[in-house]
């Protein structure tokens, strides 16, 4: 099969058209369902397209790539991207709310049961609804959902709600 731009240009302009947009929603924290993850994994089909779409015009990016603008803007994007990986800060910063997730996170389940306004025992109640039954009142959300702060984050939102909530 041979690439052909009526199919790669409108496939690169899509994707980075679903790219943009969820990037964008989640920049604002106005991402919901499923916006986090179709903007991780069709960033893939974006790289897809992109390479596609230089192949179909690799003449063009030859030319745009012999000229000083087009090494300038390349090189400019390598530095950005390697900046993008130096640490800013002492390790841990992060939106002012990681502090707060954190500390519930690691608050045992009596602790989440007085921040929720319940019993322990009903907190051991929600706790089992939201697919994790915590073994004694020392669990907490960490033990409980793992390492990633993201299935942390999910689990307190369920079982912080209020109850009707």
């Amino acid at each position: 099969m041979r690439l052909q731009r009526d199919w790669t240009t409108p496939l690169t302009m899509g994707a980075f058209g679903l790219v943009a947009v969820t990037g964008l929603l989640m920049f604002f924290h106005l991402d919901s369902g499923l916006n986090k993850t179709a903007h991780e994994w069709l960033s893939w089909v974006l790289v897809a397209g992109v390479a596609a779409h230089a192949a179909v015009n690799a003449a063009g990016l030859q030319r745009h790539l012999a000229g000083w603008r087009g090494r300038s803007v390349l090189g400019a994007a390598a530095l950005l991207l390697a900046a993008s990986f130096v640490p800013l800060g002492p390790a841990g910063d992060g939106p002012p709310f990681l502090g707060a997730m954190r500390a519930l996170a690691d608050a045992p389940v009596p602790v989440l049961a007085q921040v929720a306004g319940t019993t322990p025992e009903a907190m051991r109640d929600r706790l089992r609804a939201a697919g994790h039954a915590p073994a004694s009142d020392a669990d907490t959300a960490r033990t409980l959902a793992g390492s990633d702060l993201g299935e942390q984050m999910r689990l307190l939102s369920r079982v912080l709600r209020p109850a009707g909530g």
